[in-house]
């Protein structure tokens, strides 16, 4: 039972419930009616002359010729029948519950599997959307985890349900209790029409939960010119400007068998990119920053605070003489941190200039804050070396760094460790120091023979690598000693996994 005076929605009651009824059709019952329909299109003249003997061309005026049209009824009805009682035992026997401590899962007819998941180690909570499910009002609910694998998921829940169990699983994760919500008025309650549209149209902010309108906007012409001058749209062109005469000029047309695929998964991953960045959105809520993407299958995600393991600010080349930025992170989840395109939700903000940095930055790293943190992010991002509140390498480290030598450095806050590296692709990398795991200095015999050394800031795997690859041996040493006493404050002084909860409730 919840406890006294808190007032959770009917599925997080610590009772065991079932999901969307619809769940088996959305999860391999359309898939499966495609496939027996196709089968049956393109095998049905065979299974006939297998079955009685002759090919003639129309199987049904077989059946019927032989008397055997009625059997062939049953039997199909008894293969469909099957199918269904299949799924309806996998809907059946799939159940989730929500206590005061995990969210649990158990599911199997014949081979039973039971998860669950801690809530005071979420590292995130994703709402799903995809296109079909949409249409019929379900979503899918993401808890993930510390560790590979580790979340659970919830496919499909009635949207209304998957947006109020999201409330709910990040109130008890963040150790307050839930307020009593007012009751839904008559025409709240028989709005359904209503509450589909908004869904369609806007569902990656939560209006119980936070602001309607984002932090950051991104222009469609931004976003389309980021996706142009990008990298991978950089190689597609050049491939088909040199491989596409190359292949007419020398009538080497099997060549498309090896170049065709590849130029569609890039395509893909070029219209992926636009179409999930068109409606992106960002805010702080009470439980976290709500990041949403998605324009067909759209995704939020809420990240609680202090969930966060490094911070990574890049610029390409080709977006400099625009000023645009890419934000991305590092989670300790590998499981169920899916956006609404299949990729993994490590991108923070797709692009922006600098304002759009800050205001991003301010969110998901609250404690980086300040005038001085201000001038230590300006000369992170765009400083050129000297003395600008950085420790940058020397100048011996120009024969292992030639460009990016002088851009490459340290410094320690009061809050986070940051690393700067990159004259061509600049990169600010943030690290958090109570996310600090250890701290380690690697030097091989050239790094050692010019007095450098590597320095290895340990968090989570991710996107985002916390690696600075040349630093002054002597300096690399006492930051070692610096980082690792201020790792060792921060973490005990840290309360982030109940960021609601009051100071009695938070352990010593």
């Amino acid at each position: 039972m919840s406890p006294s005076g808190d007032s959770r929605g009917p599925l997080a009651d610590g009772e065991w419930h079932r999901l969307h009824p619809a769940t088996p059709l959305l999860r391999g019952g359309i898939a499966l009616v495609a496939i027996l329909g196709g089968l049956i299109a393109n095998f049905r003249d065979r299974f006939v002359e297998f079955a009685v003997g002759v090919q003639e061309d129309d199987p049904l005026d077989v059946l019927i010729g032989r008397g055997l049209l009625l059997p062939g009824l049953l039997i199909a009805i008894g293969v469909v029948g099957l199918g269904i009682l299949g799924f309806y035992l996998s809907w059946r026997f799939h159940q989730f519950r929500v206590t005061d401590e995990v969210v649990e899962v158990r599911s199997g007819i014949l081979f039973r599997t039971q998860r669950q998941a801690r809530l005071d180690r979420i590292q995130g909570v994703n709402l799903v959307r995809p296109l079909l499910p949409r249409l019929i009002g379900a979503a899918r609910l993401e808890v993930s985890v510390a560790g590979q694998d580790a979340g659970v998921r919830l496919a499909y829940l009635r949207s209304a349900q998957a947006d109020g169990l999201r409330r709910d699983v990040l109130t008890l994760a963040s150790g307050a209790k839930r307020q009593t919500a007012p009751a839904a008025s008559a025409d709240q309650a028989g709005g359904v029409v209503a509450q589909r549209i908004g869904e369609l149209l806007a569902p990656e902010l939560d209006p119980a939960d936070a602001e309607v309108r984002s932090v950051v906007r991104i222009p469609p012409l931004r976003l389309i010119g980021s996706i142009l001058l990008s990298e991978t749209t950089v190689i597609l062109v050049l491939v088909l400007a040199i491989g596409g005469p190359w292949i007419v000029l020398s009538d080497s047309w099997y060549a498309l068998f090896g170049i065709l695929p590849a130029l569609l998964g890039m395509g893909s991953l070029v219209f992926n990119r636009f179409t999930r960045s068109l409606r992106y959105t960002i805010a702080g809520t009470p439980n976290g920053v709500r990041i949403g993407y998605g324009l067909l299958s759209t995704s939020n995600q809420t990240v609680p605070p202090g969930r966060i393991h490094a911070v990574s600010v890049k610029q390409p080349l080709l977006w400099r003489p625009a000023g645009w930025w890419q934000i991305t992170m590092n989670l300790a989840s590998g499981s169920a941190n899916q956006n609404g395109a299949g990729t993994p939700a490590t991108t923070v903000l797709p692009v922006g200039n600098r304002a759009d940095v800050e205001r991003v930055l301010a969110l998901v790293l609250p404690t980086l804050s300040g005038p001085d943190a201000e001038g230590v992010l300006r000369a992170g991002l765009e400083g050129t070396g000297g003395a600008d509140g950085f420790i940058n390498a020397p100048e011996r480290a120009r024969w292992l760094r030639p460009f990016s030598w002088r851009r490459t450095g340290f410094t320690l806050t009061g809050s986070a460790l940051l690393l700067r590296s990159g004259r061509v692709w600049r990169s600010l990398v943030i690290v958090p120091q109570a996310r600090l795991q250890s701290v380690a200095l690697l030097q091989g015999p050239v790094r050692r023979a010019l007095g450098l050394a590597t320095l290895h800031a340990h968090t989570v795997s991710g996107p985002v690598s916390t690696r600075l690859d040349v630093v002054d041996a002597d300096l690399a040493i006492s930051l070692f000693a610096d980082v690792s006493a201020a790792a060792v404050t921060s973490g005990a002084a840290d309360t982030t996994h109940r960021w609601n909860a009051s100071p009695d409730q938070v352990p010593a």
